[in-house]
């Protein structure tokens, strides 16, 4: 309920005592004359009453009943009169007129009564006729004789009033008493008007000053001042407020200039660190690319180097440089593997399948692994089926349980099944034996580079990237990821999946890089590469496939091989070469000039998002340096299946 305002509240306090003392006095004055009509119609009713009963004894003592008709008939001729009976002891009605309005008669009385019917709208009064008892003036009887008793009644006399007129007196009354109150009220409220308005306009204006303060509106201080007459009751309280708007406004304009001031130097430290920003961006990117390059063409020598006969010691040193070379290029994977789930370039494929697939597929590459360290990897069977991508939730389960078998360094790693929500989900969990992880810790985890208990960076046990990569594909899958952990006890990763019904089965995507078997690919490949050192590495490992190979370093050279009759079955471009145009470009130039869609791929060092971007919108694959031989191989044969399945050019 809204309280109400100043003014309501003046309002009654003036006019209530007014109100009061007008309902009062009209109360007193109304019930004084209703008591006073009531007494004045019972008083003539009883002295009518008693005149027809003088005026009937003669009649009554006669037995005159034409007489006795008469006086009823007359006493009709008063207001208010409706009925008169004349009764004798008896009980004989020996006269009566006018409407008696019902059958109830009162009994005979020797005593005066007064009756009133239930609506009270009829007063009924009887009135015993007595002998008057006057002794008659005879001459010859004894005056001193005494006659002794009372006199016997002669009869009575009935007679019904009507209370109409009463009613109408008392109507006409009231409406006058409500007409008195109504006006005393007005009269009341315009004095309380004019009373509280006094009160109610200098408080008001203060009200609304302080508002405009209140909205910033310093302003209205002199307005006010200029609108108030001195004899105002509020003045010096206005005077005041005045006073301290003038200190308000002067303290804003005060505070906005050290605004400004802070703002135009934030501003300017803004645009250095976005300036530098800018500039670490681009070193970055810069470095990266630097970096890539080298180790991609390394990995490619290296991968040459191990296809060729060597003694003990040799396939040692070789293994060592395979090893060093593996470990850089997880690490540069894993950078790319966050780079493209922030730009939120991975494509999603959800469908359903069951979740023993990847169980199987988990167990085939990690058991090895479990057993080089001695510890006992313990996938438990399910038969449920649930709707994700495959190849991600399986680098998701990949890390997790890659990520237990490395700290842990006795008992074993269980992944489990369970249902959940009713059985609307499946609730994924790798438990493990390890040290567990503090409460403290739990949440840092997650993040990059962030490992607990390995402040000198070994890299054998990781890089740190391996949870940052599963909390962020399991928000780009929807999967709720749980972690639950006791120091000295183990921990548990759940990760939950939306459950379907079971369906036809259908073929996983690759979920890992598959060796491929050792016969080589027959195919005419373009290279096209303008880093030296780079293109004679993957020419070298093309050839020791099986391939013939031709090489380029930009798109006039390419051109050319193609106008002196090449007819390449594979494209292979760098994304950025050493002129304007780039790989995509090239390749589509390329295919415009032999009027066919050749199978191609792009290799860069760059992570730009936007070229992730580009590529899936131009349909091409795209390879970050540094390239594993193995993944390089297997796109190279999917791609050759591929345009052998269409139909297509495949050596031309």
């Amino acid at each position: 309920m809204k309280t109400p305002d100043i003014r309501v509240r003046m309002l009654v306090a003036a006019l209530l005592p007014v109100s009061l003392l007008s309902v009062l006095l009209s109360a007193v004055f109304l019930m004084a004359r209703f008591e006073d009509i009531s007494a004045a119609h019972q008083l003539r009713t009883r002295s009518v009453a008693r005149q027809l009963a003088l005026a009937s004894e003669f009649g009554l003592f006669a037995g005159n009943k034409q007489q006795l008709q008469a006086l009823a008939r007359g006493a009709l001729r008063e207001s208010d009169v409706r009925w008169v009976a004349i009764v004798s002891p008896q009980g004989e009605t020996l006269a009566s007129a006018g409407v008696a309005g019902g059958n109830d008669f009162p009994p005979y009385s020797e005593v005066e009564t007064h009756q009133v019917d239930a609506r009270g709208l009829i007063d009924m009064l009887t009135q015993p006729v007595v002998a008057s008892g006057i002794q008659l003036d005879d001459l010859y009887e004894d005056v001193n004789q005494v006659i002794p008793g009372k006199a016997a009644p002669l009869g009575q006399v009935v007679v019904k009033f009507s209370r109409q007129a009463v009613v109408e007196q008392q109507q006409s009354i009231l409406l006058l008493g409500g007409l008195i109150s109504a006006l005393g009220l007005l009269f009341g409220l315009v004095l309380a008007v004019r009373l509280s308005g006094g009160v109610i306009r200098p408080m008001m204006r203060v009200s609304h000053l302080i508002e405009r303060i209140g909205n910033g509106d310093f302003a209205a201080a002199a307005q006010t001042q200029a609108q108030t007459p001195p004899q105002d009751p509020l003045h010096d309280l206005q005077k005041n407020l005045i006073q301290m708007a003038d200190r308000l406004a002067g303290a804003r304009q005060e505070l906005e200039h050290q605004v400004s001031t802070v703002t135009q130097a934030l501003r300017v430290k803004k645009e250095e660190a976005e300036l530098a920003t800018q500039a670490k961006s681009r070193f970055l990117a810069a470095a990266s690319h630097d970096l890539r390059q080298p180790v991609h063409a390394l990995g490619m020598f290296i991968a040459r180097l191990a296809q060729l006969s060597h003694d003990e010691q040799t396939r040692q040193l070789v293994g060592n440089l395979q090893a060093s070379v593996n470990a850089m290029q997880n690490l540069l994977d894993g950078l790319l593997d966050i780079s493209r789930l922030e730009a939120k370039a991975v494509q999603i494929h959800f469908k359903k399948f069951p979740l023993m697939e990847l169980f199987e597929r988990l167990g085939h590459d990690l058991v090895p692994l479990a057993q080089d360290k001695g510890l006992q990897l313990r996938i438990r069977p399910c038969s449920v089926w649930v709707r994700s991508d495959p190849a991600l939730l399986y680098r998701i389960l990949l890390n997790l349980v890659g990520n237990a078998l490395r700290y842990t360094e006795k008992g074993g790693v269980l992944v489990a099944c369970r249902l959940v929500g009713s059985g609307s989900q499946a609730s994924i969990e790798v438990w493990d034996s390890g040290l567990g992880i503090a409460p403290e810790h739990q949440e840092d985890v997650f993040k990059e580079f962030y490992q607990v208990d390995n402040p000198a960076r070994q890299r054998s046990l990781g890089m740190g990237l391996g949870l940052s990569i599963v909390r962020r594909s399991c928000q780009l899958l929807t999967h709720p990821l749980e972690l639950s952990s006791r120091l000295g006890v183990g921990t548990r990763f759940s990760v939950k999946v939306p459950r379907v019904t079971p369906g036809p089965d259908q073929a996983l995507v690759a979920v890992a890089d598959v060796p491929e078997k050792p016969e080589g690919l027959l195919a005419t490949v373009l290279v096209i590469e303008d880093d030296d050192m780079v293109r004679q590495a993957l020419v070298g490992l093309l050839q020791s496939w099986g391939m013939t190979v031709a090489e380029a370093s930009d798109l006039q050279s390419a051109q050319g091989l193609i106008e002196q009759g090449l007819v390449p079955g594979l494209i292979i471009s760098d994304y950025r070469l050493n002129e304007t145009l780039n790989g995509i470009l090239v390749v589509a130039r390329l295919r415009q000039q032999l009027a066919c869609a050749v199978p191609a791929c792009l290799i860069s060092g760059d992570i730009d998002p936007a070229l992730i971007q580009a590529a899936q919108q131009a349909q091409l694959t795209l390879l970050h340096k540094p390239v594993r031989p193995a993944k390089l191989r297997n796109l190279l044969r999917h791609l050759l299946a591929d345009q052998r399945d269409s139909d297509g050019p495949t050596g031309s």
